[in-house]
């Protein structure tokens, strides 16, 4: 018998629910991972409160990015043994293959080694947020050293990880959060110059940091209105790339300047990388090269036990931290 989480209902942290069940055998192309750590992510929040790209089917698992290893295998899997380190691809229903309990199965193809250097812990750090940010700033963005990048949601575990991503190729980082009380925490992570919302107006304290010419690249998770001042601060040619819906409130389209400054405003998904396998092989090597060279860094805010799940989701909707919210099993 072990922990597995599930849920019943749509809503609050508190709908999360523990189960004790019997381990079950992985089918055909999956295995079954003793979980030792789970990155925790907004999407599993979306999920279990309404606004996802799909509905749960209840009782629902939930869950994408667990660390630990092998202990069994289902028919027609190789490559993988019994006894190894993996981590999870997010790519796969996290309903019927959610990762949050002691073991979990999981699709074989989404199980991959993760770098050696690496703790569990700070693994469950690594695929979705770098994905996520390589996606936008190195396969669609092409940023280099003439690059301005504008991120908000900077202390966020994706921004983070755009942060030092943006930094290794050589660009220009403001890192844009709501208030000055995460600037320290953010210019020690590299970022040239930090912009707090909440104190400061955002396009005008952006012009003034570019030379009045704006940032090339904006990476924004927030959306709603925001997208307006975002337009406002970008510059002539630049792409505004919205990746999250944050504010939860609808995004105007800004026409004029879209027309004016001849704007690219586009949407994006982890799953336009994580879904192409060309994409993600080039993806997959370039995070272990950056590991390996210390230039990506996963940052790790806070760990709770498996048994703080709820308390972990609630710290995750608060959005106090710097980095990835870590369960550890």
């Amino acid at each position: 018998m072990g922990k597995v989480v599930r849920f019943d209902r749509l809503g609050g942290p508190e709908v999360l629910q523990f189960h004790e069940e019997p381990d079950t055998e992985p089918g055909e192309g999956e295995v079954r991972i003793s979980v030792a750590a789970i990155g925790l992510n907004r999407a599993e929040v979306m999920f279990r409160s309404g606004p996802y790209l799909y509905q749960p089917q209840f009782p629902s698992r939930i869950g994408y990015e667990a660390v630990g290893v092998v202990d069994a295998i289902g028919p027609g899997v190789e490559g993988l043994d019994i006894g190894e380190r993996v981590s999870t691809i997010p790519l796969f229903d996290l309903g019927k293959y959610g990762v949050y309990g002691e073991k979990a199965i999981v699709p074989a193809a989404m199980a991959t080694a993760y770098p050696a250097q690496l703790t569990p812990v700070q693994a469950a750090a690594l695929w979705m947020a770098y994905i996520t940010a390589y996606g936008a700033l190195i396969d669609i963005g092409h940023i280099g050293s003439e690059t301005t990048v504008l991120i908000t949601a900077a202390s966020s575990s994706v921004g983070i990880a755009a942060i030092q991503i943006a930094k290794a190729e050589g660009a220009k980082v403001i890192a844009v959060t709501r208030t000055s009380a995460k600037r320290d925490a953010l210019l020690r992570e590299g970022v040239d110059e930090v912009v707090a919302t909440y104190e400061e107006p955002l396009a005008e304290r952006v012009m003034a940091l570019t030379g009045n010419t704006g940032a090339n690249l904006i990476f924004d998770a927030v959306g709603g209105s925001l997208i307006e001042q975002l337009a406002d601060a970008a510059a002539t040619g630049a792409q505004i790339i919205e990746y999250g819906f944050l504010s939860g409130k609808p995004a105007p389209f800004p026409a004029f300047k879209a027309v004016v400054k001849n704007l690219c405003v586009r949407g994006y998904t982890y799953f336009t990388i994580a879904g192409d396998p060309d994409k993600l092989a080039r993806c997959r090597e370039y995070i272990f090269n950056g590991v390996e060279t210390g230039v990506l860094r996963p940052v790790v805010d806070k760990v709770f036990a498996l048994d703080e799940i709820v308390e972990a989701h609630r710290y995750l909707e608060a959005g106090k931290q710097n980095g990835k919210v870590v369960v550890q099993v």
